[in-house]
C-alpha cells in the first residue's frame, strides 16, 4: 500500500474525489486532530487505495516518529479468527494499541465476520480516544456491509464518511495527461479528448476503452497484469497512443491566454517563456490551476464575511497567495477581534513564594520562549490564589515583548462557551474559529467550564490543535487538575496533560506577609514588621481573602477612629480566626407560619456600627 508512487502529488484531484483528498490530506498532516476516524468509500478502481497509501507516505515524512500500521480487511478478518483459535484474542487487540495511525483497506472484507467487526470496533474506539489517527477505505457505507455489527457502524460514523465517484471529464483528462507526462508521452489533443469524452466506472472501464482504440490503429492490445492500476495503464497508454511533441512554447502561449482572459496575472507563466530548455509545462500549469483555484476559494470565503473584497486584486494573482490568505483571514476575524489580557495585571505585581514559585518559574520560561518549552502550561489551584493575575501577566509580557505586533487572545472558558452559542445562533462559527486561530497565542481561564460542554470541546479541540501545529503559545488555568475535570473529553484530557500541569497553592506564612505589605501599602496604612506578623499568623487560603482583611481592618480602622495596630488585628480576627459579627436580632417578632422573610423588609437591630459596616464590607 505504501508505495513511493502513492503521493499526494500523484493524486489527480476531481470534482469526484475532492473532499476525499482534502480530508486524507488533512489527517496526515495533523494526525488524530480532525477526521477521526475517516472512513472513504467508493468502487474498485476509484483511487480509495493510493489515498491510504498517500496519507501514509505523508504521515511518516512528517511525523516519522508516528507508527503507521497498513492493514485490509481479509488479512484482519483472517488473523482474528486465528487469534481466537489460539485463544489469544487479547494479545491481537493489544498488538494495535502503539499504532499511531491504522489505515485499513477492503473494509467489506469482513461480511459475515462479527466478532472481527466487534474487534475493528473496540480497537478503532481505543485508538481514538488515544488520540491515534484511523482511516479506513471501503467499496460500501458501513451499514451495507453484510451482517455489520451495531457497534461497528456507530463507531465508524462517529468520524467522516467520504466518498469517491467516477471521474469527471476535466478529472479523466487531467489524469491522462497526468500518466502520459510520468513516461515522457505527449498526448495529442484529439486522443486526449477522444480518451476523456468516455465515461468510466473505473480504470478497468478506460482499459476496454483503450482496447478499442489500439484495434482500430492495429495494434496488439497488452494482456492486463496484477501491477498497480497505474502502471498497467501506462502501459496500455504506450501501446495505443503515438508520441507527439508540441511546441512547449506553444502550449504555455495558450495557458497564459486562457488564464488572461479569465482575469488572472500569468507573469509566473510569462517567465517560463524565457528558459533556455523546456520545463515540465504540464506540471507548471496544472500547478498554477491549482493555485487559482485556491484564489477562488479564498475569495468565496472573503465574501461571506464582506462582499465588497470580491474582485480584490490578490485574487487574481498566484503570486500573492500569502496575501490573500491573510487578507482573508483578517476578514474572518475582524469584525470582533478576540479580547486581549487585562492591563491590571503585570509580572512585576506578582509576589512569588514558596507556594508559587514552580508556577512562576514555568511563566517566565513562556515569556522568554514561547511555544517552546511549556505548550501548553496549565497553572491549576482552588478560587483566589492567583492563576488568573499569572495567566495575564504572560499575555501581557508576550505582547511587551513582540512590540505590539503580537496578538494574545485571552478569555474565560465560560464566555468561550457563550460565545460559541451566539456564533452557532448566527452562522458564523468559521468567523469565531478564526477569531482564535489568528491569534498567536491563546490564554483560556478557568478550563473546568468547558465539561460538559461537548460542541464547545470539538471546537476549541480543533482551534487548540491549530494553534499549537502553528507554533503558538497555550496558557489555561483551572481550578483541578484536567484529569478531575468532569465530563472533560479524553483527547483533550491528554492534550492539555501533555503540556506542563503545575499547581499554585494557598499562600504560606512568608507570601501571606508579603501580601498583606502590598495591600496595606496601596490602601495607604502604615505597616509595621509586628503588624505583619500578627497579619501573617491568619490562617487565609486565598489572595481574596487577604484583599478582604486588609478591606475589613480599613473599614473597622476608620470607623473606630484607630490606626491599623497588632491590637486592633487580634481584637478583630480573634488571634488567627475570622472575625466575629454579633448576631443581629429581630425588632418584632416573626408571625406565625411566615413561610418566607424578605431581607429587604426587615428591620435590624445592630449592636454597634462598626459592626455592620464591617459586614457590610464583608
Amino acid at each position: 500500500m505504501n508505495a513511493p508512487r502513492l503521493s499526494f502529488d500523484r493524486f489527480v484531484i476531481g470534482a469526484n474525489n475532492r473532499l476525499a483528498a482534502a480530508a486524507a490530506r488533512a489527517v496526515a498532516e495533523s494526525p488524530g486532530s480532525t477526521y477521526n476516524p475517516l472512513f472513504i468509500y467508493g468502487a474498485h478502481g476509484l483511487g480509495k487505495s493510493h489515498l491510504l497509501g498517500a496519507i501514509a507516505e505523508l504521515t511518516e515524512t512528517l511525523w516519522p516518529e508516528t507508527e503507521v500500521r497498513c492493514e485490509d480487511g481479509t488479512h484482519f478478518a483472517a488473523e482474528h479468527a486465528a487469534s481466537v483459535a489460539a485463544g489469544e484474542t487479547e494479545l491481537f487487540v493489544a498488538s494495535y494499541a502503539h499504532a499511531g495511525m491504522l489505515l485499513m483497506d477492503e473494509v467489506h472484507a469482513l461480511d459475515g465476520h462479527a466478532a472481527a467487526q466487534l474487534a475493528l470496533a473496540g480497537i478503532i474506539d481505543a485508538l481514538v480516544d488515544a488520540g491515534h489517527q484511523v482511516v479506513l477505505a471501503s467499496d460500501r457505507l458501513p451499514d451495507q456491509i453484510v451482517d455489520v455489527q451495531e457497534a461497528l457502524v456507530r463507531t465508524v460514523s462517529q468520524g467522516l464518511l467520504v466518498d469517491v465517484s467516477p471521474p469527471d471529464y476535466e478529472t479523466r483528462a487531467a489524469i491522462l495527461q497526468r500518466m502520459a507526462t510520468e513516461q515522457n508521452l505527449e498526448l495529442t489533443a484529439d486522443v486526449v479528448q477522444d480518451l476523456a469524452q468516455r465515461e468510466y466506472k473505473d480504470i478497468e472501464a478506460l482499459r476496454t476503452t483503450l482496447g478499442e482504440i489500439a484495434g482500430r490503429q492495429s495494434k496488439p492490445v497488452p494482456q492486463i497484469t496484477d501491477g498497480g492500476e497505474f502502471e498497467s495503464f501506462l502501459s496500455d497508454v504506450q501501446v495505443v497512443v503515438q508520441q507527439h511533441v508540441e511546441s512547449w512554447r506553444g502550449r504555455l502561449r495558450e495557458a497564459i491566454a486562457y488564464w488572461q482572459a479569465e482575469g488572472f496575472h500569468t507573469a509566473v507563466l510569462e517567465r517560463a517563456l524565457e528558459l533556455p530548455r523546456a520545463p515540465d509545462v504540464s506540471g507548471l500549469t496544472a500547478t498554477f490551476a491549482a493555485a487559482v483555484d485556491h484564489l477562488r476559494t479564498l475569495e468565496r470565503q472573503a465574501r461571506q464575511v464582506d462582499p465588497s473584497l470580491v474582485g480584490h486584486a490578490v485574487f487574481r494573482d498566484p503570486e500573492r497567495m500569502s496575501e490573500a490568505e491573510d487578507l482573508v483571514e483578517r476578514a474572518l476575524s475582524g469584525e470582533a477581534p478576540a479580547k486581549g489580557p487585562s492591563p491590571a495585571f503585570a509580572r512585576d505585581a506578582f509576589e512569588v513564594g514558596a507556594s508559587n514559585q514552580l508556577a512562576v518559574h514555568a511563566a517566565d520560561a513562556v515569556v522568554a520562549e514561547p511555544a517552546r518549552r511549556y505548550n501548553p502550561l496549565v497553572l491549576y489551584g482552588p478560587s483566589g490564589v492567583g492563576k488568573t493575575h499569572l495567566a495575564n501577566a504572560i499575555g501581557n509580557a508576550l505582547v511587551q515583548r513582540g512590540g505590539g505586533a503580537t496578538v494574545v487572545a485571552c478569555i474565560n472558558a465560560q464566555q468561550l462557551v457563550d460565545e460559541l452559542i451566539e456564533a452557532v445562533q448566527e452562522g458564523s462559527v468559521e468567523r469565531w474559529r478564526a477569531r482564535y486561530r489568528s491569534a498567536s497565542a491563546l490564554i483560556v481561564d478557568d478550563i473546568q467550564f468547558l465539561g460538559g460542554k461537548e460542541r464547545t470541546q470539538e471546537e476549541f479541540f480543533s482551534v487548540f490543535n491549530a494553534l499549537i501545529d502553528a507554533g503558538k503559545q497555550v496558557v489555561l488555568t483551572s481550578d483541578r487538575v484536567p484529569a478531575d475535570i468532569t465530563d472533560l473529553e479524553a483527547r483533550l484530557r491528554s492534550r492539555f496533560e501533555g503540556g506542563l500541569v503545575v499547581p499554585i497553592q494557598s499562600p504560606d506564612r512568608a507570601l501571606r506577609e508579603r501580601l498583606f505589605a502590598r495591600f496595606l501599602a496601596d490602601a495607604r496604612r502604615d505597616a509595621s514588621e509586628d503588624l505583619l506578623h500578627a497579619l501573617g499568623e491568619h490562617p487565609v487560603q486565598s489572595v481574596r481573602e487577604i484583599i478582604g482583611v486588609v478591606t475589613r481592618l480599613g473599614a473597622m480602622a476608620e470607623v473606630q477612629g484607630r490606626a491599623i495596630t497588632v491590637e486592633l488585628v487580634r481584637e478583630a480576627l480573634g488571634g488567627g480566626t475570622a472575625v466575629s459579627v454579633p448576631t443581629p436580632r429581630l425588632n418584632a417578632a416573626v408571625p406565625a407560619g411566615q413561610p418566607f422573610l424578605d431581607p429587604e423588609k426587615v428591620v435590624w437591630d445592630w449592636p454597634d456600627a462598626g459592626a455592620r459596616l464591617i459586614d457590610e464590607v464583608r
